[in-house]
């Protein structure tokens, strides 16, 4: 979201942007202005605004004489989506010289934390906050600003698609323990098992959402026999 733009704008687009991202409004439904401005007490010039500032980001589309409404993705748009990000990840990965210093450890170790206490009090806005910041904090370490801001765009491309998965406790905890599978890889010197384990760790959110939307499920397989051999080692 932009930094400068009004508190009450910012407070709308959160609001909405959590129903979006955690199930409560569904992919393709309508975000009708007169229902927004009773339910924000806000004008139809504020409503605009924020639904603006919502397609933005990418969870959002309007169409002149249709409106507005939740983002919805094809089997085939999530597929490319995925198939680009999942490059992005890998290679981000490869290029981090392993061991990392103790420093990073330490960051990547607070995020994880944050993020299970964030869980623990039923917090999503700050699951979805903290498991961004832990994983643009891991690929920070690549080195290349560039390859990481990419990734961040793919990974606000993708936010339709994986932030509902976290809302699911299940699906909570195998993150968690990716999470620390990764800062334990990070540790070693094995960029192929980390980059690996990078690429794994977007599958379940891919085959949900299809599964959700489609009928269908993606192609990638569980990650948990790589996660559980990556722990292992």
């Amino acid at each position: 979201m932009s930094q400068d733009i009004p508190e009450e704008l910012a407070s709308i687009v959160t609001a909405i942007e959590d129903d979006i991202i955690f199930g409560r409004l569904p992919p393709g439904q309508r975000l009708v202005e007169d229902a927004l401005m009773a339910r924000f007490s806000a004008t139809r010039h504020t409503i605009r605004q924020s639904l603006s500032e919502l397609e933005r980001i990418g969870i959002v589309t309007r169409e002149r004489n249709v409106g507005a409404a939740v983002r919805s993705y094809s089997q085939q748009e999530v597929l490319e989506i995925y198939q680009v990000r999942e490059l992005l990840q890998r290679h981000a990965a490869l290029m981090i010289r392993l061991p990392v210093e103790t420093d990073l450890i330490d960051r990547l170790e607070a995020l994880n934390q944050r993020f299970a206490a964030h869980a623990a009090r039923g917090d999503l806005r700050g699951v979805h906050v903290s498991n961004d910041a832990f994983h643009l904090t891991l690929f920070g370490a690549c080195g290349n600003q560039y390859l990481v801001r990419c990734i961040a765009d793919y990974m606000a491309l993708s936010l339709p698609v994986r932030a509902k998965s976290l809302a699911d406790l299940r699906a909570f905890r195998i993150s968690l323990h990716q999470h620390e599978t990764m800062i334990r890889l990070l540790r070693d010197a094995d960029n192929w098992a980390l980059a690996q384990l990078c690429v794994e760790h977007v599958w379940p959110s891919k085959n949900d959402y299809l599964s959700r939307t489609t009928g269908l499920s993606g192609d990638s397989p569980t990650p948990a026999r790589s996660v559980r051999r990556a722990h292992r080692r």
